[in-house]
């Protein structure tokens, strides 16, 4: 379908039956987020929000809750879509598909954004920030955001929508230092498409003009935080996805979407910042309040029967989770042509998408030695961690997989393999002192950590245990002094052990010697158990795979949380023998983990009461 709006896709989705209209009056501040998480959970419809008190504008959630409505928004353009990826990301095979790589270039070409000759005053009405939705998300939120914002800027140096991004960075509307109506907040990191054009604005020291769309067609979301081959804008991407191309013209030098429902313009000032947060974030804790580049509004638009657009980020899985699955679905394969000689790459989600990756790669710098190591592997491994987004993660786990039996995406037997063959004393390659993601307070301080590499290839060299020895389970319950001490098996070869909170560093340190000590005395109970991770709650860390990848690999920092058994620097290279220690522990300087208002959830499900069966598992 070639939707023309954001209304015409929800009079698609309605007919389907994808979609509910809530007609009860609902607040903004947590109660519209509390449903949206709600409908996430059930798998449910997409929402549309009648009477959204504080505004007169509707408001939408859950549009692209799940794969299957999301595969029926884009039924018609998603193969078109992927023709484009495998065309721009493997010449070759194009060229054995000479009629489909025809299409593609032709249906790309087609796509262009098409500039028009009109006003606003033609299509919108002029509004202020503060006849918007005020959606607040979480309790300790600073204020209201746009969580489906389209961003665009363009090149001061190169200008024209073409060189322009489209980006979906997190905008908030009010609290903090913000003058209201007259400026708004703004986060991303600056090697983001329009972090690139801000420096630039700042070295000709001239202000930086942002438009911001919210609505439209449901294609222009999903171009904002798609990651694109070289030569494509996303803008074109939006108009291909779309089916119908991205409309736009100019008024006061700010682009403007014909086709948005909403539309915010304003300058980002050289050099001038205000505290921006806090924000529930993707990672399920709050990123905090951190100064941050501000817009200064010139104009807000709406259309005559607007909808906005929203979604609630959080632990993972949420709704983003969806626009992940389906830039997979639209990329497959296109990895090994970004990255040579990596065949797959899955940033896994319940983890929080940056903290864990897992690769596939190749490895053939020594396929006549009876003995496999690591070589090229971390050649990809590298590039990977050099690679946009991707540069973003934390722990990458990657291995070869000579019988093509192994996918990115069966973590459980993907750690298995890894756990069976890598060599502790020789594996792990650690990046100490590094950039880190802004979202992530693992590290020593804002865009501050380490990264660390676990390689593995080769035959099998340890058997991994799916029980743990009663030795090693009477010796942690009689030396940390705990009749019952927890300590759980989260998979074959992995241990959680459960420790006291954390109250300071020195606290910290001192646990890990006494728990190191104690297993270096217990080596010989650990040979199948290469993974030990320490926790508050062990039981709670090994209930799920969820659970244990979530608290593993975000509350942890490799450089400061990792040790292990009889570990020891050889070259300036950190091994240990036996097993590996994460200390996942929560910590003084980490960001505190979203949690629920007791209160609205107790609103909510008598509001919810009227719509029962949509909810059946998330009444209380």
């Amino acid at each position: 379908m070639a939707y023309k709006s954001l209304q015409e896709a929800l009079e698609d989705l309605e007919q389907a039956g994808m979609l509910i209209r809530i007609h009860d009056a609902v607040d903004p501040y947590l109660e519209m987020a509390s449903i949206q998480l709600r409908a996430y959970k059930e798998g449910g419809p997409a929402i549309l929000f009648e009477n959204v008190k504080g505004t007169k504008y509707k408001a939408l959630a859950n549009l692209y809750g799940t794969m299957e409505r999301c595969k029926f928004l884009f039924r018609d353009t998603l193969p078109k879509v992927q023709d484009l990826m495998l065309l721009r990301g493997s010449p070759m095979e194009a060229l054995k598909k000479p009629v489909t790589g025809i299409k593609s270039g032709v249906a790309a070409l087609a796509a262009l954004p098409l500039k028009l000759h009109t006003k606003t005053a033609d299509h919108f009405d002029e509004i202020s920030i503060s006849d918007l939705p005020q959606i607040q998300h979480w309790p300790m939120d600073g204020g209201a955001f746009i969580t489906l914002p389209q961003v665009f800027s363009e090149n001061q140096d190169r200008p024209g929508v073409l060189h322009g991004n489209v980006g979906m960075y997190r905008i908030q509307l009010s609290g903090n230092d913000y003058l209201k109506d007259q400026e708004i907040g703004l986060h991303y990191q600056i090697h983001r498409g329009i972090g690139i054009h801000q420096q630039i604005a700042e070295k000709n020291n001239q202000p930086l003009k942002v438009s911001i769309f919210v609505g439209g067609p449901p294609a222009h979301s999903v171009a904002a935080v798609m990651p694109l081959p070289e030569g494509i804008s996303e803008l074109t991407f939006a108009g291909l996805l779309a089916g119908r191309r991205f409309r736009y013209f100019y008024e006061d030098g700010y682009v403007i979407s014909r086709d948005a429902d909403f539309v915010i313009t304003g300058e980002i000032a050289p050099g001038q910042l205000k505290p921006e947060g806090p924000f529930g974030d993707h990672l399920g804790y709050y990123s905090l309040a951190h100064p941050f580049p501000f817009l200064k509004v010139h104009k807000v638009f709406a259309k005559k029967e607007a909808i906005w657009p929203f979604t609630v980020v959080g632990r993972p899985p949420q709704e983003d989770t969806s626009f992940g699955d389906l830039i997979h679905e639209m990329t497959a394969g296109a990895i090994s042509q970004e990255v040579p000689g990596v065949k797959a790459v899955n940033a896994v989600d319940q983890a929080g998408v940056h903290p864990l990756l897992l690769a596939i790669g190749t490895e053939r710098y020594t396929p006549y030695t009876k003995v496999m190591e690591p070589a090229e592997l971390l050649t990809q491994a590298n590039r990977i961690l050099g690679t946009g987004q991707l540069s973003l993660a934390k722990y990458l786990w990657i291995t070869d997989d000579p019988e093509n039996k192994l996918s990115v995406r069966d973590i459980p037997v993907f750690f298995k393999y890894i756990l069976e063959r890598i060599d502790l004393g020789r594996d792990l390659h650690f990046q100490t002192c590094t950039t880190m993601d802004t979202l992530d307070y693992s590290g020593a301080g804002l865009n501050k950590g380490s990264k660390v590499i676990l390689a593995a290839t080769g035959a099998a060299i340890r058997a991994l245990a799916d029980k743990i020895p009663e030795e090693l389970k009477k010796a942690l319950q009689d030396t940390l002094l705990l009749q019952d001490y927890p300590v759980a098996l989260v998979m074959p070869g992995v241990l959680a052990v459960e420790m006291s909170a954390v109250t300071n560093k020195e606290q910290a340190a001192n646990d890990l010697a006494r728990v190191k000590q104690l297993l270096e005395s217990q080596k010989v109970h650990l040979t199948g158990l290469p993974l030990i991770v320490l926790t508050e709650d062990a039981r709670y860390l090994a209930d799920n795979l969820a659970n244990f990848l979530w608290i593993t690999f975000t509350r942890s920092d490799p450089a400061t949380d990792i040790d292990g058994i009889e570990a020891a620097v050889n070259n300036k290279h950190w091994g240990c023998n036996t097993a590996m220690i994460i200390d996942a522990r929560i910590k003084p300087h980490h960001a505190p983990a979203l949690t629920l208002d007791p209160e609205t959830e107790e609103k909510v499900d008598r509001l919810l009461q009227a719509y029962k069966k949509y909810f059946p598992r998330t009444l209380h």
